[in-house]
C-alpha cells in the first residue's frame, strides 16, 4: 500500500492556478509543460495489468482527443516516440470493489512526459481524471503544467444516490451519469430502485413486482449487470436501494398481501402518481412477508455483488398499522408499544434476512434503534446530530442532511456541509472513523432524463470535492472558478447540463429570440426546500417544460454581479450599469416572446419585476436619495423577492444593495 501523503497545499499552489477538483492532498508546481500533441495516442501500462486498466488507458486518450480536438494518430516503427504517459500499477484490487479499498496515486508531470504510480487500479483511474483535468490551452498550444500531485481520499465513501422510481430515467442516463461521477472521483452509486411511483427493476422470481408496479419501464437483470460491470471499470460500486415498510406502494399491486390493509383484503392498490408520504407500508407481522423478502432479497444480493445493501426504512407513518385490528393485537401481544418499535422489530427481522445472504444493512436514520447490530450502516438525512448519534452508540454512517440536490441550493451551501462538521466535530478520534462520508441525493419528483444532468452538475463536484479533498479547502470563490472548468470538462466526456439547458430556452422561446429569455433564466432560480409541492398540485405526468425546469440553481450571472456590487469600486461601476441597463429595458425585448408562449406567459411578472428594480437600481447609481424615494423603493423591492411562477428573483439583494447604499 503507498503510504499516504500529510495533507500539506504548499506556498506555491496560490500561484498555480490549477483547475483540479477536487483539490488534491498534495501538489508541487514544477518548471514548463509537457506538451499534448497527435502522440499521446498511447498510454504505457506496466506492472500489474488488467482489461480495466487498458480500457481506462483507452478512454484518456479518447477523452484527451475529445477535449483538445487532437486527432491522435501516433507514429509506427523504430522512430515511433515514447509513451508519453507510463503508468505503474503495484497489484489488483479486490474482487469486488470494497468500501475501505486504497484509492491513493502519485501523478508526475514533467516537459518530457508524465508517470502515474497507484497501488492498485483505483489509484491508477483516479489519477488518470486528474491527468484528463490538467490538460489546457495556452498561448503554446495544449498541455499539462509540469506538477507532482500526491493524492488521496479523505473518506472512503463519496456518493451520488440516483432515484429511477418516481421519475424513470432509462440505461443511458445511468451511464452518464457514472462518467461524471468518476471525473470526480466519486465511489459509490446508490440506486434507488423502489418507491411508491414505480419499481424499476426485473425479479424473475417475482414478476409481478415490475409487470404491474412499473408502467413498464424498468430495467432488466442482464441491463443492471450491465451496468455494474460499467461502473466497476470506473472504480465505482453500485449499492440497490429497496425501500421497506414504507415508500412500498409499488410492491402492492402485484403482491397485495405484503400489505398492512385492514382485513378482509387489503387495498386494492395501483402505483402512486402523486409526491408525498403515502398510508400503504408492509406488514410486519406476517411470516408471510418474511418469507417473500428472504427470496426477493436472496434474488437481488446475487445480482448486485457490493457487501451492501439499502433498505430503505424511512418516513412510515403508521396509518395501516393503526388500523388493522390484528397489528394491534400482535403489538400488544408480543409487547410492542409503539410504530417505532413495531418498525425496530421489523428491522431486526429485515437484517437478518441481509446478512444471511452475505450483506451488510444499510439505510436511512429510522432503522437504528438501541438493539440493531453494530454492522448495519446509517445514512443520515436528519443531519450531523443524528450521524453523530449513531457513531457514538458504535454504528458507522453516512450523511445526505445537507447535499440534496433536488432542494435548489446553491454549490456553495452544499460545499459548507461538512461530514464531520456541527455535531459529528466533538466526536473522539474512535468515534470519527465510524463517519464513512457522504452521499449527494437527487429525488427526482422534479427531474426527467431532459433534466438530469442540469439538477446534479455541475453542484455533485463540488460536494465530491467535500468528500475528497482535506477538510481545510474551504475557499468557495476559488471553488466556483475551479467549477466553471469542471462544468466544461464535463460536457466534453458527454454530459448535457449545458447544450440541454440551451435546447430548454430554445423551446421556451417558441422559434422567437431566445437571448432576452435568457437574461431573465440567468438572474432567476427555483424555489428551495420543498416550496414547489407546496405551490403546484404536480403528479408523475406533469410536463417538467417550464421556465423553473430550465433556470438553474446556482447562477453564475447573480454571483458575477453580487461580486462587483460588493466590491464596487470605481472601475467596477461601468460593468454593475451595464448589467442594470440590459435588465431594465430587457422587458421589453422579451413582451413578443410572452405574447407567444404559452409556457412564458406565467414569467411575465417576474419580467416586470427584473426591469423596474433594474431601473431603481439606475436611479441609485446617479445619484443619492431621500427617505420617501428610499422607503417606496423598499417596498418595490419586497414584492419583487417575493417567488413568482415558482422562481425567485435572486439579483434582487445586491440590487437591493445599491439602493441602501443611495440613501442619504
Amino acid at each position: 500500500m503507498m503510504p499516504k501523503a500529510p495533507i500539506l497545499l504548499m506556498a506555491p499552489l496560490a500561484l498555480f492556478a490549477h483547475n483540479l477538483m477536487p483539490v488534491p492532498a498534495k501538489l508541487q508546481p514544477g518548471v514548463g509543460r509537457m506538451r499534448i500533441d497527435r502522440n499521446f495516442a498511447f498510454v504505457q501500462l506496466n506492472g500489474y495489468r488488467e482489461p480495466r486498466l487498458e480500457a481506462a488507458a483507452a478512454r484518456l486518450v479518447e477523452h484527451v482527443a475529445r477535449k483538445t480536438g487532437i486527432p491522435m494518430a501516433p507514429a509506427t516503427g523504430v522512430h515511433a516516440p515514447a509513451a508519453p504517459l507510463v503508468v505503474y500499477c503495484d497489484h489488483a484490487s479486490a474482487p469486488v470493489q470494497a468500501a475501505q479499498e486504497d484509492e491513493s496515486y502519485r501523478l508526475t508531470v514533467t516537459p518530457v512526459g508524465a508517470r502515474l504510480d497507484a497501488p492498485n487500479p483505483l489509484g491508477v483511474l483516479r489519477g488518470m481524471e486528474t491527468f484528463l483535468q490538467l490538460v489546457d490551452l495556452d498561448a503554446g498550444g495544449f498541455g499539462v503544467p509540469a506538477v507532482t500531485v500526491e493524492d488521496h481520499p479523505r473518506f472512503p465513501w463519496r456518493g451520488l444516490m440516483l432515484d429511477v422510481a418516481r421519475h424513470w430515467l432509462p440505461l443511458a442516463d445511468v451511464k452518464r451519469t457514472l462518467d461524471g461521477m468518476a471525473a470526480v472521483k466519486l465511489n459509490v452509486f446508490h440506486w434507488h430502485l423502489s418507491e411508491n411511483q414505480g419499481f424499476r427493476i426485473e425479479s424473475k422470481r417475482f414478476p409481478k413486482l415490475q409487470e404491474m408496479g412499473s408502467d413498464g419501464e424498468y430495467y432488466t437483470q442482464d441491463q443492471v449487470r450491465e451496468a455494474i460491470a460499467y461502473a466497476r471499470d470506473r472504480g465505482i460500486r453500485v449499492i440497490p436501494e429497496f425501500d421497506m415498510p414504507g415508500h412500498a406502494t409499488a410492491w402492492f399491486p402485484g403482491y397485495p398481501e405484503l400489505a398492512s390493509g385492514a382485513p378482509p383484503v387489503p387495498g386494492p392498490y395501483g402505483i402512486e402518481r402523486q409526491w408525498g408520504i403515502f398510508d400503504p407500508a408492509m406488514d410486519p407481522t406476517r411470516e408471510e412477508t418474511y418469507q417473500f423478502l428472504d427470496a426477493f432479497i436472496g434474488e437481488m444480493a446475487a445480482l448486485f455483488p457490493d457487501e451492501y445493501f439499502h433498505i430503505g426504512g424511512d418516513e412510515v407513518n403508521g396509518k395501516q398499522w393503526d388500523s388493522n385490528p390484528r397489528i394491534q393485537e400482535f403489538m400488544r401481544a408480543h409487547g410492542i408499544k409503539s410504530n417505532e418499535e413495531l418498525q425496530a422489530y421489523f428491522t431486526r427481522r429485515v437484517e437478518a434476512i441481509v446478512e444471511k445472504h452475505g450483506k451488510k444493512m444499510i439505510g436511512w436514520d429510522e432503522i437504528l434503534s438501541k438493539d440493531m447490530p453494530r454492522n448495519v450502516v446509517v445514512q443520515s438525512w436528519r443531519g450531523p446530530k443524528a450521524l453523530a448519534d449513531a457513531a457514538r452508540q458504535g454504528v458507522s454512517g453516512i450523511l445526505s442532511n445537507g447535499y440534496y440536490l433536488d432542494l435548489g441550493y446553491p454549490a456553495a451551501y452544499h460545499y459548507a456541509v461538512d461530514p464531520l462538521g456541527e455535531g459529528a466535530a466533538d466526536l473522539s478520534a474512535a468515534e470519527k472513523q465510524r463517519v464513512l462520508g457522504g452521499e449527494a441525493c437527487m429525488w427526482s419528483e422534479f427531474v426527467t432524463p431532459e433534466l438530469l444532468d442540469t439538477r446534479v452538475w455541475p453542484r455533485m463536484a463540488a460536494i465530491a470535492e467535500r468528500f475528497w479533498s482535506p477538510q481545510n479547502v474551504t475557499d468557495v470563490a476559488d471553488m466556483y472558478r475551479r467549477l466553471g472548468a469542471v462544468s466544461r470538462d464535463l460536457e466534453w466526456l458527454g454530459l448535457t447540463h449545458v447544450s440541454e439547458y440551451e435546447k430548454m430556452l430554445a423551446r421556451l422561446a417558441g422559434g422567437g429570440p431566445v437571448a432576452p429569455v435568457r437574461t431573465l433564466a440567468e438572474v432567476v432560480e427555483p424555489v428551495k426546500d420543498y416550496a414547489r409541492e407546496e405551490a403546484h398540485p404536480y403528479d408523475r405526468f406533469t410536463p417538467l417544460n417550464r421556465l423553473i425546469d430550465a433556470a438553474r440553481p446556482d447562477s453564475e450571472t447573480v454571483r458575477r454581479f453580487a461580486a462587483l456590487v460588493d466590491r464596487r469600486e470605481v472601475e467596477d461601476l461601468p460593468a454593475i450599469r451595464e448589467w442594470l441597463t440590459l435588465w431594465r429595458d430587457n422587458h421589453a425585448r422579451l413582451a413578443p416572446v410572452l405574447a407567444n408562449s404559452a409556457l412564458l406567459a406565467e414569467d411575465a411578472e417576474i419580467s416586470k419585476d427584473l426591469s423596474a428594480i433594474a431601473a431603481a437600481g439606475l436611479e441609485a447609481l446617479d445619484k443619492t436619495h431621500d427617505a420617501a424615494w428610499i422607503a417606496e423603493t423598499r417596498a418595490l423591492l419586497d414584492r419583487a423577492k417575493k417567488p413568482k411562477a415558482e422562481l425567485l428573483l435572486s439579483v434582487e439583494p445586491s440590487i437591493r444593495k445599491l439602493i441602501e447604499a443611495a440613501y442619504r
